[in-house]
């Protein structure tokens, strides 16, 4: 079986990313004209963060950005981006504090683990690889993590392990306090999509083979 529906067997042990997760989240719109980043320079991260924390107040205790946003206003000015018209977001980001602990939503092994420095890139980042003798091995990524408490290529977590911590913006890339979730097959990953976090229009049609949605993946 493959994902996400291999999520729906109740012999696989799938666990919450963050623990403790209450009330209902913020949702962060982030897309073009988005009232939260009017009159904002996009770069400003720490200013960002401060409208957030305004936004949600003692409301929200946490929140997401949404998968398959258009976010070309945000990343404008990310060359990395404009070059491939790349705008469209591939994870699901979610907005909790920092220091927050990350956990394995299944038992994992990590394939991937370090540091993408450089305005808009990931920081720190972590890729999880998921087999089992139930389902097709699939990836899940986070980024935007704290670079000094990152786990070793090779280390294994069960379900529910702690294996990262959310990180600050001198080491996550210079964005607001989250992480973005993202989930890879074997052909993504492939396609170089371990360092890919969006895509262009014309790449949509086949997204659902190479990053499908990660919203299946994350649970409170």
């Amino acid at each position: 079986m493959y994902y996400p529906f291999m999520l729906y067997n109740e012999k696989i042990d799938h666990r919450p990313v963050f623990d403790n997760l209450t009330g209902d989240p913020f949702v962060a719109d982030l897309s073009p004209n988005s009232p939260l980043l009017e009159g904002l320079d996009v770069r400003d991260q720490k200013g960002f963060q401060k409208v957030l924390d305004e936004k949600m107040g003692t409301t929200y205790s946490w929140g997401f950005a949404p998968y398959l946003e258009n976010r070309d206003t945000l990343l404008g000015d990310c060359p990395q981006m404009v070059v491939d018209q790349r705008f469209i977001h591939l994870g699901l980001d979610v907005i909790v504090g920092l220091g927050t602990p990350l956990h394995a939503p299944l038992n994992a092994t990590v394939t991937a683990s370090g540091y993408e420095s450089g305005e808009g890139n990931y920081g720190g980042y972590v890729l999880l690889q998921h087999a089992g003798d139930r389902f097709e091995t699939f990836y899940s990524f986070y980024g935007h993590l704290c670079k000094t408490r990152l786990p070793a290529v090779g280390q294994t977590f069960a379900a529910g392990e702690p294996f990262a911590k959310i990180g600050d913006f001198h080491e996550n890339g210079n964005w607001f306090y989250h992480t973005h979730i993202q989930v890879i097959t074997q052909m993504g990953l492939d396609r170089g999509y371990l360092s890919m976090g969006y895509c262009a229009t014309a790449d949509l049609a086949e997204m659902n083979d190479l990053c499908p949605s990660p919203i299946a993946l994350f649970k409170r």
